[in-house]
Parts: structure tokens; C-alpha cells; sequence
């Protein structure tokens, strides 16, 4: 929930729901998302501040860039030896008196989770923040079958109340402002007529899921990490969502990614100095939470370990590294065309560089039409605290359009005479020596449908004379 320094009636914004149709290009959805050039602009300005205020915590300690590498190297070992650190979990969990589930893709997840409920009469389940439940949509699948699934991460209820999907994966509400949320909460939640203050609206919301909590017969969480060396699930939250999640209902489901496995405490310490830092610019989250085994006020702890296509994702040499990710949102703050373009953009679920690699992974014919949402800058890289290379695999999935028969038609021709023009040298030359006659040309000729350059830029004046000309007269003059 943003209380911004706009306009709360200016900064609105009609973003509605992310496509997943193979046809839908994210230039064209980005298009409609910038016409408000106001919200656009305090987006771009709001995830700019968060990337500031995470380089000054990673500047504040001396020995980030060797964490950053730590970070990486434990993520590359652990992934590499994948099947000895799960075993290990599974076996340390079940000790601990865990019952530990494997899925092999969504469906069994779906399938495994509702059969959990359904075993333990569950009509009601309270759940914190979890991507890998949105990966598997597992809510509308609960819904369907007569389950009520509550959000309790402030920003995730927002959304489920509005019926949208998160725009951000660490700020998943950060597209609606407080007016936006006052007047559904007005609709949903019955506060005050008109009382829009972020104070208020998160004591509704708190008062609303109070009662959530304490009528729930199960609660999920995801989790940030695995400790194979004992079972336990770390989850890190900054509302005690979490917490409230497993304390209050007699069951516990926890949701975990295969990567998510590190191998033991030393490793965690590594990697909860980083995540904070990294995703929203804090020392730590206010909330880190282990789970070993059921807490004393429940009866039963269950843990879902989810492949959904990760064990074939290890498999591939130029993409694998992507599973490295912790989820902490920062290449999406940095992004400069997340930035302007808003999380609704892309087709996948989760936006930003990371989701473009991982979109891919998961279909790329479907989600090809996000790799153009890259400048190349590498700034998302720069900032990883575990080094993905999320930059050179976007490059990498450029390469392949062509073979998966999505490579833009226009840009191909475009390629094709550029080639043409630089293998020529006399047709080169001729080229930027008559440039600059296009300078006498009428506005709307070089402005107009036909020359996209020009749709967000005025057109470059050509000079007189090539570049290279006037360093060969310069040559000749010494």
C-alpha cells in the first residue's frame, strides 16, 4: 500500500490483469500502461527510491561483494547436488516428525494440498505470501472445491479482494495507491465512507483478519529456505503474518520450491543478511521465523517439496543459474523497464528480469514477447545477491526466436538490410553521406506510424558531414 506524494486521483491507473495469450507483446501492454505518464512516472520513482536505499545497505558493509559471491557459490553448490540435499531434508523433517509430500508438477501440488484439507475436515485456510501457490494457482483450484483461502499478507489481501495478481513479487499491491484501497476496503470490508488514511485502513485490515485467524482450521505458509541440514523451513516476513498463520490453526501446510534448499545454518546467515538488504533496502525483515516441527497449539505440520519443471531446468547449461534466485525483487527495482512499464505488462506471473527467464523456462513460445523487455543494461545482474546472470540469458533467449518461430517479422527485415548496408562499403557511404537531406523533410513525414523511434523521441538533426569523414579531414590537417 503506497500513500505517494502525487495525486492519489491523478496517480490512478486501470491496470487490469496480466495476459498470458501468446500474441500479446509486452511493448503493447506497456504502451496502455504509460498512458498515464503521471502514474508512470511516480512508479518509475517509487521503485528507484527502494533500489537506492537497497545500494545504501549493501554500501554499508565492507564485505558485500564478497557475500554476493559466497551467496552465489552456496546456491551453485546446492543446486549441483540437489538430490543429496533434499534427501537430507526430507529425511531430518520426517525425524522431526513432519509428513513430507512430493510433487512432481501443479496439478499434484493442487491435488496433494486439497487432499491435506479434505483429510483434516478443513472448510477454511489462512495463507501467508507464497509465489510458488501462485505459480501453481492453487487458490482458484481450493476455491473450486469449496475451500476458502485467505491471504494474509497485507498486500496479497489487497489484491485477492480487488481479484487481481501481484504486480511485484515483494510488493505484490504496489500498483494501487490508498485511495484505491480505501474504496475497497469501503466495498469489501464496510470501513469508514471516505477515511482513506494508511493508518486506518491497516487497522480494518488487521481487525478483519483477526477473525480470519482465529476461524481458520489450517494454515499455509511458503518459504525463503530449507535447512537440510535439520528440516526446518525459514520464513521471513515484515507483518507476522506468518507467524499468526501457524499459531492459531491446529494445521500447518508448508509450500517449498526444490531450489529453496541451502544446505545448513551457516548458509542462512549468508543469505539473511542479503534478502532484506537486497529486496526493500532494510538491515533484515522484521519477522524471521523457523519451523522444525508442529508448534505446540497444532496437531500436524505437512511440507510440500514442488518440482514443477525445476529438475528439467538444472538439465539446461545456459539457463540453469536462474534457480539461483531468492526472490528478492531487486532486479525488478533496478529494471528500468519493469520501472516503466509495471508488473502487468509481462505474461508471466512474475515480472522483471528474473520472470522473463523464468517465463521462458516454462513456455517459451508463450512468454517470448517478454525478452524485448530488456535494454541490456545489466543492472539486474549488478545488483543479484547471488549473481544470476539474468541479463546474458535474456540475450541467450533472443538468440533462439528465430527457432521458435516468435522472432518479430519487422525486426528481422530491419536486420536483414542494416546487414546489407554495413557488409557495402560504397552503399555505407553513400547512406550517411545523403543523411542529412532527411533534416529538410516535413515533421509528419518523419513522425508518423512508419518510424517508431519517433513516437517517444524527437528525430536527431543528421550532420552534414559522416563521422568518419571528418576524422579522415582531421587526420589529414595533422
Amino acid at each position: 500500500m503506497v500513500n505517494g506524494q502525487l495525486s492519489a486521483r491523478l496517480c490512478r491507473f486501470d491496470l487490469g490483469q496480466r495476459t498470458t495469450k501468446m500474441s500479446t507483446q509486452h511493448s503493447k501492454a506497456a504502451k496502455q500502461f504509460l498512458q498515464n505518464q503521471q502514474y508512470a512516472h511516480w512508479h518509475d520513482a517509487t521503485f528507484w527510491a527502494v533500489r537506492q536505499k537497497r545500494d545504501n545497505m549493501a554500501f554499508a558493509l565492507d564485505e558485500w561483494e564478497q557475500l554476493r559471491e559466497k551467496a552465489s557459490a552456496i546456491k551453485r553448490h546446492t543446486i549441483t547436488h540437489l538430490d543429496e540435499y533434499l534427501d537430507q531434508f526430507a529425511t531430518q523433517a520426517e525425524k522431526n516428525g513432519v509428513e513430507v509430500h512430493w510433487a512432481k508438477d501443479a496439478e499434484e501440488f493442487n491435488q496433494i494440498v486439497y487432499g491435506i484439507l479434505k483429510n483434516n475436515g478443513v472448510r477454511k485456510m489462512v495463507k501467508s505470501k507464497s509465489m510458488l501457490t501462485e505459480e501453481c494457482e492453487m487458490n482458484p483450484y481450493l476455491e473450486a472445491r469449496g475451500i476458502e483461502v485467505v491471504e494474509t499478507d497485507l498486500g496479497e489481501r489487497i489484491i485477492q479482494l480487488k481479484g487481481q495478481k501481484p504486480s511485484h513479487i515483494v510488493m505484490p499491491a504496489i500498483h494501487l495507491n490508498h485511495d484505491d484501497v480505501g474504496e475497497l476496503f469501503e466495498e469489501k470490508l464496510g470501513s469508514e465512507k471516505g477515511n482513506h488514511d494508511p493508518t486506518y485502513l491497516t487497522y480494518v485490515a488487521r481487525l478483519s483478519l483477526r477473525n480470519e485467524f482465529l476461524t481458520a482450521e489450517a494454515g499455509m505458509t511458503g518459504a525463503n529456505f530449507g535447512i537440510a541440514e535439520t528440516g526446518d523451513i525459514v520464513v521471513c516476513t515484515n507483518e507476522g503474518n506468518a507467524d499468526m498463520s501457524t499459531s492459531c490453526p491446529k494445521l500447518h501446510i508448508a509450500a517449498i520450491g526444490l531450489e529453496k534448499i541451502i544446505p545448513n545454518y551457516e548458509s542462512l546467515a549468508v543469505f539473511q543478511r542479503m534478502l532484506c538488504r537486497s529486496g526493500t533496502g532494510q538491515p533484515t525483515t522484521t519477522y524471521t521465523s523457523h519451523f522444525r516441527k508442529a508448534r505446540p497449539t497444532a496437531q500436524k505440520m505437512h511440507i510440500v517439496l514442488v518440482d514443477n519443471g525445476r529438475s528439467e531446468w538444472i538439465a539446461n547449461p545456459e539457463h540453469w543459474e536462474s534457480l539461483k534466485c531468492i526472490r528478492c525483487g531487486s532486479c525488478m527495482n533496478t529494471c528500468p523497464v519493469y520501472r516503466r512499464s509495471g508488473g502487468y505488462s509481462y505474461s508471466y506471473f512474475i515480472p522483471g528480469p528474473i520472470g522473463i527467464n523464468l517465463g521462458m523456462l516454462r513456455d517459451s513460445r508463450q512468454h517470448s514477447g517478454n525478452v524485448s523487455a530488456c535494454t541490456l543494461c545489466l543492472s539486474c545482474q549488478c545488483v543479484c545477491p547471488v549473481k544470476v546472470n539474468l541479463g546474458d540469458q535474456i540475450y541467450q533467449w533472443r538468440q533462439q526466436l528465430d527457432s521458435l518461430g516468435t522472432a518479430n517479422k519487422e525486426k528481422k527485415l530491419m536486420c536483414r538490410g542494416m546487414s546489407m548496408l554495413y557488409g557495402n562499403t560504397a552503399l555505407y557511404n553513400m547512406a550517411t553521406g545523403m543523411a542529412h537531406l532527411a533534416n529538410g523533410l516535413p515533421h509528419p513525414l518523419l513522425h508518423c506510424s512508419l518510424n517508431p523511434w519517433a513516437e517517444g523521441h524527437e528525430m536527431m538533426k543528421f550532420p552534414k558531414k559522416p563521422f568518419h569523414e571528418m576524422m579522415k579531414a582531421m587526420e589529414k590537417s595533422e
